[in-house]
């Protein structure tokens, strides 16, 4: 999959790699169809003890005569297999993010660490209140 991607270190970094990316992917219209154009996002580098700040990572998928502006940049994502699960956007997302940890160490998959988990947002026009996620968890068989 060919990702236009931001990413942002912070505070709280997902709010400002949102605008980011909107700001662009909207107007381009690639927020109006997420099966077309998948938005992905993911800690990068991830939350750590004592340290404030992490970064998050957005992506949305583009076809191949897609050229983002400055300070947006283009990769190739190889994919795979994925444990996925659904949630609302907020507080209850570290628990879902548990709950499908457990049931992987509890199926038949282990999880791949050589890759990143992904939050794909399935509706990224909604307000937050109404945001629905899938959480994917990259396993192997």
């Amino acid at each position: 999959m060919r990702v236009a991607w931001v990413r942002v270190v912070g505070t709280s970094p997902e709010r400002e790699a949102w605008s980011q990316l909107s700001a662009w992917a909207g107007p381009a219209g690639l927020l109006e169809d997420p099966v077309a154009h998948p938005v992905f996002g993911f800690n990068n580098p991830a939350p750590a003890p004592g340290v404030a700040e992490y970064g998050y990572e957005l992506w949305v998928a583009v076809d191949s005569s897609t050229n983002p502006p400055d300070g947006i940049g283009l990769k190739e994502y190889e994919g795979g297999l994925y444990a996925v699960t659904s949630c609302r956007l907020g507080p209850d997302m570290p628990e879902s993010w548990k709950a499908l940890l457990r049931w992987v160490h509890t199926s038949e998959h282990a999880w791949r660490r050589t890759t990143h988990e992904l939050e794909r947002f399935v509706n990224p026009l909604a307000p937050p209140e109404e945001a629905v996620v899938d959480l994917c968890l990259p396993v192997e068989d």
